[in-house]
């Protein structure tokens, strides 16, 4: 009797435990597969006067593999095939005083406090980014290729 008892409780001891094991799996699992919440969307507002001000900048792209570096010069909209390469860099903004007001992007003036540009790169045709190169502080949410580097050296006002 005292082998069944011993028995009985330690079954009903290991279901309790199999049990909860399931649940706190379940549970980590439901907290994986929870969704992200939706950021909005940024928009970017060039101020008027700093669209008459600036017309082009300077983009360093470093080629990684060779140890060389070249400047390109690219007006503001335009785009550059980078020679010996598949890749494509396309200059959309330059503001001078970047600045982040909530989820909108702009100039806080035409002074170059935190100058910014905003690039994307293609490489095939395929879009493989879509962000800022920041002249004062090169590394941050810096594009990280193997083989290029990119790197916002200077600006380039109107006449």
């Amino acid at each position: 009797m005292k082998r069944l008892m011993k028995l009985l409780v330690l079954s009903s001891l290991v279901a309790i435990g199999f049990t909860t094991g399931c649940n706190e799996k379940q549970k980590q699992q439901q907290a994986a597969v929870k969704p992200e919440p939706i950021k909005p969307p940024t928009v970017v507002v060039v101020p008027d006067d700093v669209k008459r001000k600036w017309k082009a900048v300077q983009i360093a792209v470093s080629d990684k593999q060779h140890n060389q570096q070249k400047v390109y010069t690219l007006k503001l909209g335009s785009e550059l095939k980078i020679p010996g390469s598949n890749l494509t860099l396309r200059v959309e903004n330059f503001l001078p005083h970047f600045v982040m007001e909530g989820t909108t992007l702009t100039s806080q003036s035409n002074q170059l406090v935190n100058p910014a540009a905003q690039i994307v790169i293609r490489e095939d045709a395929k879009e493989i980014y879509r962000g800022w190169l920041f002249s004062l502080y090169p590394t941050t949410h810096a594009f990280q290729h193997p083989l290029y580097g990119f790197t916002l050296v200077d600006y380039l006002p109107a006449s």
